[in-house]
């Protein structure tokens, strides 16, 4: 397991278009969901105002989000559900992690997605993805304060535990700590202890 306090990754900047581009707002996204402009066949989420394509997955990614899904149901409460590549909404975006740890019941969610007050972890599966989920989801998240955010890193066959979220002008998360193949990780939250969960159980 290695531990690495002050998480110093500077997070990567997208390039800018050279024209005048316009940034839409959670507001204005929802009605283009509602009245028909994006459907269910858009492969799209709203980042940081801008409308992105998100990634076709791969047999091994789609394995590890059942994998993880499965671990986490068997040990949670009835407190708390599991959502599976579905939206949370922040300030000024709208991405659908992988899995979303968030309090029940799921009916809570029949009219708005979980927001940071719901959301005990946040979990991404990379391989291709992997520089991204590190810098531009992990700023997304710490900015919208996400206590805890996890990456099921399929390369290097680990995961990467984030916490600490910091704000402000430049967010990120201030710790991050690996488990490799090896390791297990507990599972803590909001000072419950849910048991731990074995880093090989998570891989494909």
């Amino acid at each position: 397991m290695v531990s690495a306090a002050n998480v110093s990754t500077k997070p990567r900047r997208l390039p800018l278009p050279t024209i005048p581009v316009y940034r839409f707002t959670v507001e204005q996204y929802h009605r283009m969901i509602e009245q028909g402009i994006l459907t269910e066949h858009d492969r799209v989420e709203l980042l940081e105002g801008w409308i992105a394509p998100k990634m076709t997955h791969n047999p091994p990614h789609d394995c590890s989000v059942l994998l993880g899904q499965t671990e986490l149901l068997s040990r949670l409460s009835a407190d708390w559900i599991v959502r599976v590549q579905s939206a949370i909404t922040t300030r000024d975006s709208e991405p659908e992690p992988d899995l979303v740890m968030a309090r029940g019941p799921a009916r809570r969610y029949a009219r708005a997605h979980p927001k940071q007050d719901d959301i005990a972890l946040l979990i991404e599966v990379a391989d291709s993805t992997l520089e991204d989920d590190r810098l531009e989801k992990a700023r997304l998240y710490a900015r919208a304060r996400i206590a805890m955010y996890w990456i099921i890193n399929l390369i290097d066959l680990q995961v990467e535990v984030y916490t600490v979220p910091k704000t402000g002008r430049s967010p990120a998360y201030r710790q991050r700590r690996d488990y490799s193949i090896k390791d297990s990780i507990p599972l803590l939250i909001e000072g419950q202890n849910f048991g731990l969960i074995s880093v090989r159980d998570l891989l494909p």
